[in-house]
């Protein structure tokens, strides 16, 4: 029975005596660790970014749309000031603020109306008013989804 050593020379380890060869693997397992960190900092943070204007938005059972690349998004808060995007809109300077908006091939994009469940609905509807005249006609209202709305029968008259 024969017992081979590839350094040859009995117990040695060859001939730099007992220096060790540098590893060549790198250990991945912190660098992953950070990664799924931050993925889950951004999948947290990321439907924050979304609206910047803070808005208690009525409940709805509707279906979310889809996103689309030419959006705009309209908010009306509490106190009944406009925002387009993120900034706010002088009094009574909507209709040039909307005249101002982008339009590519004869229409403007789609608008997104975020209104506070606080607001008079004559307030909104002078919103939808004015956009309407200013020919954006593709407008959609962004409510809470998959909550039930309180919805009653019309009448306040019982069974």
């Amino acid at each position: 029975m024969a017992m081979g050593f590839a350094s040859g020379g009995g117990g040695r380890r060859g001939r730099r005596g007992g220096r060790r060869r540098p590893m060549s693997e790198i250990n991945v397992t912190p660098l992953v660790d950070v990664m799924l960190v931050l993925l889950i900092i951004f999948m947290v943070t990321a439907p924050l970014l979304t609206a910047g204007v803070p808005i208690d938005l009525p409940d709805s059972r509707a279906n979310a749309l889809p996103q689309d690349s030419q959006q705009v998004t309209i908010s009306l808060d509490a106190e009944g000031f406009v925002y387009i995007d993120d900034n706010r809109v002088a009094v009574g300077g909507l209709p040039d603020a909307l005249a101002s908006l982008p339009r590519t091939g004869g229409t403007g994009p789609d608008i997104t109306l975020r209104a506070d469940r606080a607001l008079d609905y004559g307030r909104v509807m002078a919103v939808m008013g004015e956009l309407n005249r200013a020919g954006l006609n593709r407008i959609s209202l962004i409510t809470n989804g998959g909550a039930p709305a309180p919805v009653n029968s019309g009448s306040s008259d019982g069974p």
